[in-house]
């Protein structure tokens, strides 16, 4: 049996692959995809060998900035990011989360500043791998199943 695309393939732009299907629209979210007038396919619970389903987003005639493609490492940082041109793969990235996150995380303590006044929050990372959180103005930390994206 031969070989058969799930999504139709690209022949510019950037193709986010191996996302979590439970995860899937936040990273539409995160990269404000409903924003942009670009040819977008989204596709979910597509077969994987290594996750079992999956999501993929292909963006036509998009590259994304690095600090744009890693705040999805916030919710789901195994993802692979290829950068497509002319149908080839031309760049492949590993989505790896920053040292630092502003204004994409709501801070989950009511008195923080960044409640109150209208100002941009900023968290330090301050464990990648479990992906645990740091707010820079009240230091309340934050695990990865309490982030609240803005």
């Amino acid at each position: 049996m031969g070989k058969e695309l799930q999504v139709a393939a690209l022949e510019n732009g950037t193709a986010i692959d191996h996302i979590p299907t439970k995860e899937l629209f936040n990273v539409v979210a995160l990269l404000k995809l409903q924003r942009l007038d670009n040819r977008i396919t989204i596709g979910n619970n597509l077969k994987s060998r290594k996750m079992g389903a999956k999501g993929i987003i292909k963006v036509a005639d998009k590259f994304f900035r690095e600090d744009e493609i890693n705040r999805i490492a916030l919710v789901a940082p195994n993802v692979n990011l290829n950068i497509i041109r002319d149908y080839e793969v031309a760049e492949k990235k590993k989505v790896t989360l920053p040292d630092e996150i502003i204004e994409i995380v709501k801070c989950n303590n009511p008195k923080c500043i960044t409640n109150n006044e209208p100002m941009k929050t900023r968290f330090e990372v301050v464990d990648k791998e479990k992906v645990v959180l740091q707010c820079h103005y009240c230091e309340l930390k934050i695990k990865k199943e309490e982030i609240v994206l803005r």
